[in-house]
């Protein structure tokens, strides 16, 4: 079984969604997207099996977003899909595909939604919110 993620480590999201992923079992194939960016067919593949369109995609944090003005919703998909593929920390993360389904996962705990074994077991993210507890009950 293939599980991919779009991870950035520098992202605790990202960091505690990979964390998962390996804890359900699973060593997913892990692609840097600052360093090895997806196509723009990729890209179209990824928003389409999320079932999102590409502004939904856009980050904001952290990225030249406002500089480049990209709030204005004059920009087509097509010419955001271009923004992201020139700055592609404007792409949001994580996102992992797995053999049931595609999704951004913030928060990182919605990977379990998508993973074919998601009893991981006891789980607390980086900054210390407990997410699955000694019970195996999700913290909500």
């Amino acid at each position: 079984m293939t599980i991919t993620i779009y991870h950035n480590p520098e992202c605790g999201t990202s960091r505690n969604t990979l964390a998962m992923i390996r804890q359900s079992g699973e060593e997913p194939e892990v692609i840097e997207y600052l360093k090895t960016p997806p196509s723009r067919e990729k890209l179209i593949e990824l928003i389409g099996a999320m079932g999102i369109t590409p502004r939904e995609l856009l980050r904001e944090k952290g990225t030249p977003y406002g500089e480049l003005g990209l709030g204005d919703p004059k920009w087509t998909d097509d010419e955001l899909l271009g923004f992201m593929l020139a700055h592609p920390i404007l792409i949001n993360r994580p996102v992992v595909v797995t053999p049931l389904a595609a999704r951004l996962c913030r928060p990182s705990e919605a990977v379990l939604d998508i993973l074919p074994n998601p009893d991981i077991g006891p789980f607390t993210k980086d900054d210390g919110e407990v997410v699955i507890d000694a019970q195996g009950r999700r913290v909500l």
